[in-house]
């Protein structure tokens, strides 16, 4: 199981007018085709329990600067996997993320499927709001990278 950096190819100005951050991650799994919502499921819904502590202790550090912890939201119906709320969704894509005081994110899961394998793709934006923003991206960079490998590798 290969996972290639390659270059986002998603419509920013749709998904998140004003993302100045992109990357995105790809993978080939063989076997029967899938479709987006499985794969982020695959991805997000279970994280290993050493990204679960990574996400706990980032609410801890982040809490006294009233940033989320989670997508959640009472006043909204939208479904979720993980802690994110889904935006959007058909069977080649699925749009997940929400809104920051710091900044906005989306997470960006396409999806090519053939009869014997489907490219999984992963594509994250971010559009920073402030100083604390861009900080906040520049610490968290190396563990997002690594993050989203890992999550990758679980949808094969």
């Amino acid at each position: 199981m290969t996972i290639s950096e390659i270059t986002p190819d998603v419509d920013r100005a749709r998904w998140l007018a004003g993302a100045e951050f992109a990357d995105a991650f790809r993978i080939t799994i063989a076997g029967a085709a899938i479709d987006a919502r499985t794969a982020a499921e695959r991805m997000l819904g279970h994280p290993p329990p050493w990204i679960d502590v990574l996400v706990k202790l980032r609410n801890v550090l982040v809490r006294p600067f009233g940033l989320k912890t989670s997508g959640a939201d009472p006043r909204s119906s939208r479904p979720m996997i993980g802690i994110f709320p889904i935006i959007d969704q058909t069977r080649e894509r699925l749009v997940l993320g929400f809104d920051d005081l710091h900044l906005d994110f989306r997470v960006v899961i396409d999806v090519a499927s053939r009869s014997t394998a489907s490219q999984v793709t992963a594509t994250t934006l971010v559009q920073t709001h402030n100083l604390l923003g861009r900080c906040y991206l520049a610490i968290i960079l190396p563990f997002h990278r690594l993050v989203v490998r890992t999550m990758l590798r679980q949808v094969a």
